[in-house]
């Protein structure tokens, strides 16, 4: 990316009001390769200046860039001059509105659910498995684009533990099954999110359609694209459960992980150690701006991770990986967490866009 002096991307945000669209505005009003150039909510906002309509929730002020914009519609038609956009919609309304600036020949990068399953559309957690946005020259032939596309990034905790997963995978094999139980905090769910009455002094074991996510999206990012850059091989042989909860912390996922290898006997502690210490993501090969010194970081002081200590490790692009040690019942068991709205949403938007630009999928004015 060093290459790239001089590059500025004209970048449209997309729920520029809720949790997701601040974290986007507070992170691309400090990068040297974006201008912030139309924000875009519902239409109860539409129209008014962006300070007046936000409920700001960032510990850092509203970025002077944006105070004074005011915010569009989320049409495709007042965000035509932007080279790319970030999605921070609600599912609720974020699949159609994003096929209709897909449909406008934009570049989509969304936060959102809604087409995460298409298999057509690359899900990239950036420090991972940007490989797979090798296949957005296909996505483009399928719907006459020239510089348009959709890529998603992961579900929060689902990016978390396939950071943790894809190095042990690339070094000892697949995996025969993965058992992971998060307690997740409360930023994920938005703002106002969840009431305190129900957080306050609680744990919460259920989180919507938060364990299908997992169950899923791991299996689709720990694969790979097929030898035409046509669709996905999901892996097949691996057993996935997840349980999920909710719990009283602002920011930081924390994820227990036990893990068997397919091929036997497993790696030892030093091994899985020495290998996740070590890996380097293609993020960072490719020099990207955002991409952390370390993807993992591996901290085996006996009570880390802890969110308030780590979850700002590589200003919230890395995972912390601590507690390794033989399981009883599988081969391998670990904590890991991560920062929930930066590596695990917002900030994987972002890092998914620089990437996407070093491989030219993103054309930008300079």
């Amino acid at each position: 990316m060093s290459s790239l002096s001089g590059v500025i991307l004209r970048a449209g945000i997309l729920g520029a009001t809720g949790t997701v669209g601040q974290r986007f505005i507070s992170l691309l009003s400090q990068h040297p390769y974006f201008t912030i150039q139309v924000i875009g909510a519902s239409s109860r906002s539409a129209g008014k200046k962006y300070s007046e309509a936000t409920k700001w929730k960032m510990t850092t002020p509203i970025p002077d860039e944006v105070k004074d914009l005011v915010i569009q519609e989320c049409k495709a038609e007042f965000f035509k001059e932007c080279d790319v956009i970030f999605s921070g919609l609600d599912a609720d309304v974020a699949g159609d509105i994003e096929l209709a600036f897909l449909e406008a020949d934009l570049a989509v990068l969304s936060n959102a659910k809604n087409h995460r399953r298409d298999p057509t559309v690359p899900l990239v957690v950036p420090t991972v498995n940007p490989s797979h946005l090798n296949l957005i020259p296909h996505q483009r032939s399928l719907h006459s684009l020239h510089k348009g596309f959709i890529v998603t990034n992961a579900n929060c905790s689902t990016t978390g533990l396939v950071v943790a997963l894809k190095p042990l995978q690339d070094a000892f094999g697949p995996f025969e099954a993965i058992i992971v139980q998060t307690m997740q905090a409360i930023s994920g769910a938005g703002y106002p999110g969840v009431a305190s009455l129900d957080i306050y002094d609680n744990i919460i074991p259920f989180i919507s359609g938060e364990e299908e996510k997992m169950e899923y999206e791991t299996l689709k990012i720990l694969g790979d694209i097929n030898e035409t850059a046509t669709g996905f091989n999901h892996i097949s042989f691996t057993k996935i459960s997840a349980i999920c909860n909710r719990v009283p912390v602002i920011d930081g996922h924390t994820e227990c992980v036990s893990i068997k290898f397919k091929k036997q006997p497993p790696p030892s502690i030093e091994q899985i150690i020495n290998t996740l210490d070590s890996y380097v993501s293609e993020s960072q090969k490719l020099g990207c701006y955002s991409a952390p010194k370390k993807a993992i970081i591996v901290n085996m002081n006996q009570d880390r991770p802890q969110p308030r200590l780590d979850r700002d490790n590589g200003n919230g692009y890395s995972v912390t990986v601590g507690r390794i040690r033989k399981c009883n019942v599988l081969d391998i068991k670990f904590t890991l967490l991560v920062h929930n709205t930066i590596l695990g949403a917002a900030g994987s938007g972002i890092l998914n866009a620089e990437i996407a630009l070093a491989k030219e999928l993103i054309k930008a004015k300079t």
